[in-house]
Formats: C-alpha cells, structure tokens, sequence
C-alpha cells in the first residue's frame, strides 16, 4: 500500500510517498515558515512526481495533527481530509509528538524519551515516552519548570524546546534532534500501524489560537 503523508504543523511544507513494502519512494520539502495553504498541493504534487506515482496509486493519507502551528494544522488537516474524500480512501492522524520520538528512539534505542516543542508564552508542548514507545504522558501544555522535573535519568530530549530543559535541569542530557517536527518519513510508517478505522484525523489544539480579534475597533451597527 502507497501511503501520502503531509505534515504542516511546523516550518516545513512536506509531503511523501511511502511504500508498506518498498520503503519511502519520493518526497519533497520546503522550509517555509508560512504560507502552506499556498504550496501544499504544488508539494505534493512534487512529492507524487518523485515517486513516479500518481493519486489513485494512494491507499491512505496520513497527517500531522499537531501539536503545532494553529494555522498550519488546519491546512493539513483540511486537505488530508478533502484528498482523502475525493479519492474515497481512509486518512489518520499522527502527532507531532508522537513522530519526534519515535524518531529519536532510532537514534538511541531503548531510551525514554521527553519530546518537548516551545509553544512561546512561557508554555512546552510535551509528552514522555518509556523505553518500547507507549506514550505515559501528554500531549500537554506544561511550564519549563514542570517539564525539566519530569526529566528522568537516563531520557533522552528531542524537539524544539529540548535544549531549554536541558539548561533548566542542570545536567548532561542526550538530546536527539531540535527541531519542531519529525522526518516526514516517520509519520507515514507510524501511520502504517495505525487502524484506519478510528475516523478522519482531528486537528490537536492544546490552547486557543495566538491570534485574538481586536477589541474596541467594531464599526457600529446601523439599522
């Protein structure tokens, strides 16, 4: 089975193919920032050309849910769900967290983990994970404080806020990989141990948009 997964949460506009059987066959990445809405679908399309495969080859779609960028999530979210709508296939959801550490159990095996993104506003998006994968925490909103005492001896740290513990917990801590996201490669193996069963992936918001209407600039209304 030919997998498509998009991830948005963060930075990155990415999409790839994966075969259940082959391995990963095309992908394509681009560090944006913003403005996924715009090239998503150019990059999967890109993604599909690399692989030299095209949308009716797909048995599923898989996608970032977060947690992550407000806007961003949307987008894939959104155009996972409409993608997998249009071509009558399932689609699951698959956490950022989730994808940080279990990519950094391939870099040390065995090894809990504490995956940990900077949600800004003083706030970490975390979550720990023992040493086989199962998730004992999270995802949650924790302080700097919360998350440097929930490092054991002998974790391992990923994500973009690892580094941040790390100085708050005062030791030497393996530390995997900085950045907000996983390889793109990870969330469709790990969405290929998922059951498609458990319904259309669902955006994962652990609080409120950053972006608030303004107060005090409503024109008044005339009858």
């Amino acid at each position: 089975m030919k997998i498509l997964a998009i991830d948005t949460a963060a930075n990155l506009c990415a999409a790839c193919i994966f075969d259940t059987q082959a391995g990963e066959l095309g992908r394509s990445v681009h560090d944006l920032g913003k403005g996924h809405a715009e090239h998503l679908m150019s990059t999967i399309d890109e993604a599909l050309a690399a692989a030299n495969s095209s949308y009716a080859d797909l048995g599923l779609i898989a996608v970032s849910i977060g947690p992550g960028s407000f806007t961003g999530i949307r987008v894939g979210v959104a155009t996972a769900r409409g993608l997998a709508l249009a071509l009558g296939i399932p689609s699951v959801g698959v956490t950022t967290l989730d994808a940080m550490a279990a990519e950094a159990r391939r870099q040390f095996a065995g090894k809990s983990v504490l995956a940990a993104i900077d949600a800004r506003r003083d706030q970490l998006y975390v979550a720990s994970y023992v040493g086989g994968g199962e998730r004992t925490f999270g995802p949650a909103i924790a302080t700097l404080e919360d998350a440097a005492a929930m490092l054991a001896p002998d974790m391992a740290l990923v994500g973009s806020a690892a580094e941040l513990i790390a100085q708050k917990a005062g030791r030497n801590v393996a530390i995997t990989a900085t950045s907000a996201t996983a390889d793109i490669a990870i969330y469709a193996q790990l969405a290929a141990g998922m059951d498609p069963a458990s319904g259309p992936p669902r955006p994962l918001y652990l609080r409120g948009a950053d972006a608030k209407p303004q107060q005090g600039f409503a024109v008044e209304r005339r009858d």
